[in-house]
């Protein structure tokens, strides 16, 4: 098989699965795993893919940091029935950690519990659409606020967190890809939301579909670190699929 031959198997198995591996190429191409990548950078030259760690890919997997306000009208509809799902996790007189992030913030906006309920958060905006009502007592997580996401970040927080230990924490995301775990765009963000996952005995993440395959650039958890991923029925077939098998209770909201 010449150049031109496998440049158009690759670009055909890119438009049959979205995403290619280099060693699933190199065995099916029959050479070896140097080629395949020089042939991926000739055709990432040619804009045709993006390469990603270890394979390619159609789409760009590297996302670029929005702000809160920006995120707030993309995908509404979804994020609202995903945090319509994400709702029921929560127990009577619970104790909750809900992230920074426009999808967790809709959990926060339909809060609305019976029964004691204790609420973490780094948002600020959480807080505010959460402080007055019944039954709800919220600990702001202190620390130097970012525009962007109105939420906190830096050491206080992440050492007020090590004296705290919550059932479920909510957690939003800017990247779910199969190779690389979850992550979001901000790297200042990442460390508390590492610490917000040791503080917390379930992780449950809430991202619409069209965070599958996307990479923010600091990542936050593996695979095997949550419990939960609700999402909408966009999810693509693989992840769901991969989830499952890393025995990650998968939430479909309709």
């Amino acid at each position: 098989m010449d150049i031109t031959d496998r440049h158009s198997a690759i670009l055909e198995k890119l438009k049959e699965d979205g995403r290619v591996k280099i060693n699933d190429l190199s065995d099916e191409l029959n050479v070896s795993g140097v080629t395949i990548r020089k042939d991926l950078k000739l055709l990432e030259d040619k804009k045709l893919l993006f390469r990603t760690h270890g394979g390619a890919s159609l789409n760009n997997p590297y996302m670029n940091e929005r702000t809160i306000n920006e995120k707030e009208t993309i995908n509404v509809e979804a994020k609202r029935k995903i945090a319509a799902e994400a709702v029921k996790l929560i127990g009577e007189n619970d104790s909750i950690i809900i992230g920074s992030g426009t999808t967790v913030f809709q959990l926060a906006h339909i809060l609305k519990p019976k029964k004691s309920l204790t609420v973490i958060t780094p948002a600020v905006k959480v807080t505010m659409e959460i402080c007055n009502r019944p039954f709800i007592e919220v600990y702001q997580l202190g620390g130097v606020i970012r525009q962007n996401s109105s939420s906190v970040a830096g050491s206080a927080a992440e050492e007020a967190l090590k004296e705290i230990s919550s059932r479920i924490l909510f957690l939003g995301v800017d990247g779910i890809d199969l190779d690389f775990g979850f992550s979001i765009t901000n790297l200042t963000e990442a460390p508390l939301n590492k610490k917000m996952i040791e503080s917390a005995q379930i992780v449950v993440v809430m991202a619409d579909s069209t965070k599958f395959g996307k990479r923010g650039l600091g990542k936050i958890c593996s695979f095997e670190q949550v419990h939960y991923v609700v999402t909408d029925a966009g999810i693509p077939p693989r992840a769901e699929k991969m989830l499952k098998e890393k025995d990650v209770e998968v939430i479909i909201a309709k």
